[in-house]
């Protein structure tokens, strides 16, 4: 696949109806999805009053996708009551609409009271509510890191749930900045993986992953660098950079 069919891929989304009829309009098929499904269940779930806040809570979150979601601050910008976005976080949460990455910790209460990360499971609509049409603007636009972060840990996720596991996913950041930006807990092992929206992955970009594997030691994995381009190399020690379409 090169890269500009990866991005139209990212704008188009992963769902079912639209790969067996990909003429469909995405705009409309993505607004209808919005629509009548997630606006429609939170609304019987949650009794949503004014829909219009609804739609620009749906908006808020996918401009955040990737980065440390502080619920406190979106409820003042968007001047709805804080137990409110947390009710309709949940449930988005609960059917994978958005997956909310917790770092990690040895301890797990720990990782249950520190802040997360938000991401749309899907592509596709988190590029309809950020307003990307263009393939190419969504790839060098701001949000383009966001989307490409977004797109493999979607596919992570779907992986191990095909496989039969609970996906128990993770992000890791030290107090001097080094961060990790997904950990796999699986086979008793922490598989550390790095995202690089470069399709020319070079060694300094795996510090991250280098400094995570001394600091957990056998209890880590091998780790990865997925990035766009189609090239899978060596970057130090068990560390190995992957293409996207490897995934």
């Amino acid at each position: 696949m090169t890269y500009p069919e990866l991005w139209k891929s990212f704008i188009h989304g992963g769902y079912p109806e639209l790969a067996a009829e990909p003429g469909r309009n995405l705009a409309l098929w993505h607004a209808s999805y919005i629509q009548t499904y997630l606006e429609r269940d939170v609304r019987a779930l949650r009794q949503v009053g004014d829909l219009t806040q609804f739609q620009s809570f749906l908006r808020a979150l996918a401009a955040r996708t990737g980065q440390l979601l502080n619920l406190a601050d979106l409820s003042r910008d968007l001047g709805i009551a804080l137990n409110t976005c947390k009710a309709w976080l949940s449930v988005l949460e609960a059917p994978f609409q958005v997956i909310m990455l917790r770092p990690y910790f040895a301890s797990v209460g720990k990782r249950l009271v520190k802040t997360p990360k938000v991401y749309f499971s899907d592509t596709g609509t988190l590029c309809h509510l950020a307003g990307l049409k263009d393939p190419e603007h969504a790839a060098s636009g701001p949000m383009g890191g966001a989307i490409f972060e977004t797109a493999v840990l979607s596919e992570i996720t779907k992986t191990l749930i095909n496989r039969g596991e609970q996906p128990h996913l993770y992000f890791w950041r030290t107090s001097a900045g080094t961060e990790v930006d997904i950990i796999i807990e699986t086979g008793g092992k922490l598989i550390p993986v790095e995202v690089k929206l470069s399709a020319t992955p070079r060694p300094a970009m795996a510090s991250g992953l280098n400094t995570f594997r001394k600091d957990f030691r056998k209890k880590a994995g091998a780790g990865f660098l997925v990035h766009p381009g189609d090239v899978r190399l060596p970057l130090g020690q068990d560390i190995v950079a992957i293409p996207f379409t490897a995934l």
